[in-house]
């Protein structure tokens, strides 16, 4: 793996991979919205490029990704409505990415949509928080787009098995378990699964909880 896009590079999530990918080496294009709020993003130096783009517009994808061995997405915009954007993002990236020819794409999800221990997905589990229900849902809808597709992109969503220990410390170790409310993973950590995956030659399309093994 030498050269990645990331798409909602901006976000806290986006951060994280894109300094994990900056530590090993990686040449990555940077895209957000609006780059100008962003301007700390090229701190890495001359391995990230710092780019405007819309992830819910396939022709932006393909332009942006032509070129990367993988793409990254941890984008989100709390100014559309979750159903809307998940899915419209989902659509996208399947196709601009294939135009592309991009074969590899990791996704940051939520721990919502995984199922814990007995098969149930944790946002239908008794006592699930319930504040972000709509924006867990428009998750779902962007991963059953994934789901459904005929598609020969090889993808995989990545999500905290239960929620980001926020602020915590790169440990560099971390598991793949079922979803369970308690769990925690920091950002950096979920950013060295995913880099982790990028970098791994074996092909799938699923969905993967993974927590801080410190």
């Amino acid at each position: 793996m030498t050269t990645i896009a990331v798409f909602g590079a901006g976000g806290r999530a986006g951060r994280a991979v894109l300094a994990e990918a900056a530590a090993r080496g990686w040449t990555v294009t940077a895209v957000v919205r609006d780059p100008a709020r962003h301007p700390d993003l090229g701190d890495h130096g001359g391995s990230v490029r710092l780019v405007a783009g819309d992830v819910t517009d396939a022709d932006a994808v393909a332009t942006l990704s032509a070129g990367h061995d993988a793409a990254v997405h941890a984008a989100a915009d709390l100014g559309v409505p979750a159903a809307r954007f998940f899915p419209a993002a989902a659509t996208a990236l399947l196709s601009g990415l294939t135009t592309a020819g991009v074969r590899r794409l990791v996704a940051v999800g939520l721990a919502s949509q995984l199922p814990d221990v007995t098969g149930t997905p944790l946002i239908d589990t008794p006592g699930y928080p319930s504040e972000h229900r709509e924006f867990m849902i428009g998750h779902g809808a962007g991963l059953d787009v994934f789901r459904t597709a005929l598609t020969s992109l090889d993808w995989l969503v990545i999500a905290p098995a239960g929620d980001f220990d926020h602020g915590g410390p790169r440990i560099g170790r971390y598991r793949f378990v079922p979803g369970d409310a308690a769990s925690r993973i920091s950002y950096a950590d979920l950013a060295v699964a995913v880099a982790d995956e990028l970098e791994r030659p074996r092909h799938h399309r699923l969905a993967l909880g993974v927590e801080g093994a410190g």
